[in-house]
């Protein structure tokens, strides 16, 4: 072999050499410890069960729980049904009840769950008006506070009977259950001890 290709290869692996120091150099920072770092959490991440699944239990997470529902409107619910059984009325099977002996309980419900209503909301109509009474919807009205029946064509402003006035809550007076207290529980169960 002549001493140039020599010298040529040996060069070249030299110059390649000083390039794979560099890089590395560039790729860990300057920092060789944190290198040798890396190569021994490699090594062991090969090497150790436990380790690895510690790992991929990091970098892989199982998904969150999905988040509990939100128990503010369950509040007023909760009221409703300690002071006047709304709930046990409406999940009861009233089939067997006559017309006379169901509007006797319903009487009382109606009047407990009203009590509850005007403590704890106050209200107003969304649209003045008597009900059965011709009304005008302006353009720019709210989808969600006015819904529009019958033959719904064309642009506002609309002008139609007002079925219902439709009900609006101006402010809210429930106060938050005690800490620790399990917001769900609309009614606890009883339990009469002898």
């Amino acid at each position: 072999m002549q001493p140039e290709i020599g010298y040529a290869i040996g060069g070249t692996a030299a110059a390649m050499i000083v390039l794979y120091i560099v890089m590395r150099y560039i790729q860990v920072g300057g920092d060789f410890a944190r290198q040798r770092r890396a190569d021994e959490i490699a090594e062991r991440f090969l090497n150790d069960a436990k380790f690895q699944e510690a790992v991929n239990l990091v970098l892989n997470p199982p998904p969150p729980p999905p988040p509990k529902p939100w128990p503010d409107p369950i509040l007023l619910l909760t009221l409703m049904e300690r002071e006047g059984r709304l709930v046990d009325f409406l999940l009861e099977n009233i089939d067997g009840y006559d017309d006379q002996s169901l509007g006797a309980g319903v009487r009382k419900i109606h009047k407990d769950c009203q009590k509850v209503l005007k403590e704890h909301l106050e209200m107003e109509p969304v649209l003045k008006g008597e009900e059965q009474t011709p009304v005008t919807v302006p353009a720019g009205f709210d989808p969600s506070a006015v819904r529009l029946t019958g033959n719904v064509t064309g642009s506002p402003p609309f002008t139609g009977t007002l079925i219902h006035h439709g009900w609006r809550v101006t402010k809210i007076k429930v106060n938050q259950p005690p800490e620790g207290h399990d917001a769900f529980v609309l009614h606890p169960a009883e339990v009469e001890l002898a």
